[in-house]
């Protein structure tokens, strides 16, 4: 006999596969992007899969994976486990133009301009950052470059890091699959950085570079020929996002990056002003519950914690 629940597993997750590109919100100040199934989306894994493999998969970065499934072995999930798949996201705090990178979420948001009668939508994918002694740097700058097939000189810095490491870096990598920056790189206007593609694929997701964003090699070859020279590109810090969509109030939490950690009590003073500015300086009546479970997870999940309908509806009857 077979069984329903399983088949409803498999159609859910073949949808999530190919969600790198959302709707972008239809209502004047919704900020949440998801796809056209509103539920949690899940998956089995199978016998040979890691929980970075079915990252990969799904188009998610290694922190993404870890966080909404934090009883799950990274390495071994074991077969038919359920693993979660986030499918819908709060858009950063920043203008909806051009390339956004928020480094807490590592993830890149990219919003294209449509033609006419076309509909807007939102592309998103992971990123890896730079290490915490190679912080990639904040702040609005632009797209200045872009290379197929890059040659990558290492700077004399890193040249220096690896050799203390027992590691001698040739002087000039030539192009190919194997060179670190892989067959695309996007130059930004901040000097040494760049956006590029990697031979280190399941780093995604992680602290790992020397401050240049990297990219699943898959992501950037669709994304490399649809930004542009002059392109803006803002480099931000959020680890908490609050937003509306469909009246209703959503918190996502993410870590914050090493040497920016907040006790609780600083997260939930945070979150109660992004909460206010978001609801033209009011505080609502809040569902202290999931308020209090979104801060304490922190696991980039958009969890509802208050809805306006309900407020209008209570007004109504008095």
């Amino acid at each position: 006999m077979i069984n329903k629940n399983v088949i409803f597993l498999f159609l859910f997750t073949s949808k999530a596969i190919l969600a790198s590109s959302y709707p972008y919100p239809e209502n004047p100040g919704d900020i949440l992007i998801t796809d056209e199934i509103k539920e949690a989306h899940f998956t089995l894994a199978k016998h040979e899969d890691t929980l970075l493999d079915i990252a990969r998969k799904f188009d998610l970065g290694q922190n993404e994976i870890l966080l909404a499934n934090p009883t799950v072995d990274r390495w071994m999930p074991g077969e038919n486990t359920k693993v979660r798949i986030p499918n819908s996201r709060l858009l950063p705090d920043t203008p909806h133009e051009g390339v956004v990178l928020n480094l807490p979420e590592f993830r890149l948001y990219y919003y294209p301009k449509p033609d006419k009668d076309q509909t807007r939508v939102v592309i998103t994918h992971p990123i890896s950052i730079g290490r915490i002694d190679w912080n990639t740097p904040l702040g609005k700058t632009k797209i200045i470059a872009k290379n197929r097939n890059p040659v990558w000189i290492p700077p004399q810095s890193i040249r220096e890091e690896h050799a203390e490491q027992g590691e001698i870096l040739p002087k000039i990598f030539p192009a190919g699959p194997d060179n670190p920056l892989g067959l695309f790189a996007i130059r930004l206007a901040v000097p040494g950085y760049l956006i590029h593609s990697t031979n280190k694929p399941y780093g995604v997701g992680m602290r790992v570079s020397h401050g240049c964003i990297r990219m699943y090699p898959e992501d950037i070859e669709k994304l490399f020929p649809q930004v542009k020279t002059g392109t803006s590109v803002y480099i931000v810090n959020q680890a908490i996002k609050v937003g509306w969509s469909n009246h209703i109030l959503y918190i996502e939490v993410y870590p914050e990056l090493e040497g920016n950690e907040l006790d609780y009590e600083e997260r939930l003073n945070k979150s109660l002003d992004l909460i206010e500015l978001a609801n033209n300086g009011q505080l609502p009546v809040l569902y202290g519950n999931a308020l209090k479970q979104a801060l304490q997870q922190s696991n980039g999940i958009p969890v509802a914690i208050f809805d306006r309908r309900f407020l209008s509806l209570v007004h109504h009857e008095l």
